[in-house]
């Protein structure tokens, strides 16, 4: 079975047993790229499903093929926005770990309804989450920072915890290149607590609001350096 996960409805669930298969725990990664972090869990993991999210791809492809090549059987992505994913294709209350790092900030004020954190992205993720489940977050960008922790505390079904640790074999393409820069990276994580399970109403969005998490993300090196790298990533 191919890593890359066809949709054929955007509104229906997954037709991925994996990823519906609740004897074994899922970790989501939004914006996951070529697959670095995802695909070192899951190599680490075995018990463990992951499921990649990202529209770019190139990107796919290469997260694709690196799972091929490592012999990887429980790490799988899908091109498709994270908003819908989480709206309509995913098992509900099953996923223990959600991870967003780096994701487009989108820091002109005319383009911030584009932006992933708001309250229709918490209800999705609180309904996809197990309770206790937890949204990892780590970002370069202060300003975005503060308006997702804004958000985070507007809504009473989560609550801040501390934010795993992760070593330079855990770091992103984005997060390598900041810390090599000395740029302060913040990082936050909130777990999910019990609350009423009402159902999802259908998306509405005009398409010019519509969340669009990682299309215009600055590349964080030059095609060249990509290129000669891409199995690093």
């Amino acid at each position: 079975m191919s890593a890359v996960i066809p949709v054929a409805d955007p509104t229906r669930p997954l037709e991925c047993p994996q990823i519906y298969d609740l004897s074994r725990p899922l970790e989501i990664e939004v914006g996951c790229g070529r697959g670095r972090f995802l695909t070192g869990r899951a190599a680490k993991m075995p018990e463990c499903e992951f499921l990649g999210i990202e529209r770019m791809k190139e990107r796919v492809n290469v997260f694709a093929s690196k799972v091929r090549r490592l012999g990887i059987s429980n790490a799988h992505v899908l091109r498709l926005e994270a908003l819908y994913t989480f709206h309509y294709l995913l098992p509900a209350h099953h996923a223990r770990r959600v991870y967003v790092f780096f994701p487009d900030p989108w820091p002109k004020k005319k383009h911030r309804s584009h932006r992933l954190f708001g309250s229709l992205f918490l209800n999705a993720l609180w309904k996809r989450l197990e309770v206790g489940g937890r949204l990892e977050f780590a970002t370069d960008h202060a300003e975005y920072f503060g308006a997702v922790e804004e958000c985070f505390a507007a809504d009473a079904r989560f609550r801040r915890v501390a934010p795993m640790e992760r070593g330079p074999d855990e770091w992103t393409e984005f997060e390598t290149l900041f810390r090599g820069q000395g740029l302060p990276i913040h990082s936050a994580a909130w777990e999910t607590l019990p609350a009423d399970d009402a159902p999802l109403a259908p998306l509405t969005i005009a398409p010019e609001d519509e969340p669009r998490e990682g299309v215009f993300r600055r590349d964080s090196r030059g095609k060249e350096w990509r290129d000669a790298n891409a199995d690093r990533d």
